[in-house]
């Protein structure tokens, strides 16, 4: 069955990357057309059937603000564990790989997805059931970062996270009472990232699978962050200690 994405930034991003792009609903006004100049030109060029259709028709497609704009595209194709490893060998790079862990807000999946791909993540795992999959939503929350970025789903979180030991990752988990703080565990190196589910934090095999856990300092009345900010924050600070590193 096919995917549906709308928005102007994720479909840009969807006819820029190799996305099997089926058809293109453009709203039939002036405006919209000259907006969407470029999107139009990359439709064309690529042979992709573009529809002018009334207001109407994209309210019915998508399910958000579609901006104008609205594309029909294969669905989506997974990577694998191994796809994530080669991407991580193809850049002579450490692998860096963050794990979500029963995420089941597909903002949050969209917006850590978003700042993976930003931050030179090698890729992205996620559990196959309670949890988000890569929907339009995440096309369009995410920017379209989804077209760059390995996604691979697992049927066992636990198990996935001790065969990437076994290939020389360290696992570390985002806790509220882990003993240190972010910026005091040392983070280079093969590394994964586990971000726990909105509310509920790790979940127990999880927690047991990582090697070691560390929290984000809180400062103010409110004790804990949106999981795409916390995910966020830690990222960028495994980019910064990489950094400094080299």
């Amino acid at each position: 069955m096919s995917d549906i994405v709308y928005g102007r930034h994720p479909v840009r991003e969807l006819l820029r990357s190799e996305a099997e792009v089926e058809t293109l609903w453009v709203l039939d006004t002036p405006k919209t057309r000259t907006h969407l100049r470029d999107l139009l030109a990359l439709a064309e060029q690529r042979g992709i059937p573009v529809r002018f259709v009334p207001r109407q028709r994209l309210d019915k497609l998508a399910q958000g603000n579609h901006q104008g704009v609205v594309a029909r595209v294969a669905p989506f194709r997974y990577a694998t564990v191994e796809d994530i490893l080669a991407r991580a060998a193809e850049r002579h790079e450490p692998p860096f790989v963050v794990l979500l862990d029963h995420l089941e807000d597909v903002h949050n999946v969209g917006a850590i997805i978003r700042t993976a791909e930003a931050a030179g993540v090698h890729g992205i795992l996620l559990p196959e059931r309670r949890a988000a999959g890569i929907t339009s939503t995440v096309y369009k929350t995410s920017a379209g970062a989804v077209q760059y970025l390995p996604i691979a789903r697992v049927g066992n979180l636990y198990d996935a996270m001790q065969a990437l030991k076994e290939a020389g990752l360290w696992w570390v988990g985002l806790d509220m009472d882990a003993p240190q703080t972010h910026t005091e565990a040392v983070l280079t190196g093969p590394l994964g990232v586990v971000i726990g589910a909105e509310g509920r934090g790790l979940s127990r095999r999880v927690r047991e699978a990582c090697d070691f856990l560390v929290r984000i300092p809180m400062r103010g009345r409110i004790q804990s962050l949106n999981a795409s900010v916390a995910a966020g924050i830690v990222i960028y600070e495994v980019v910064r200690q990489r950094l400094a590193a080299t």
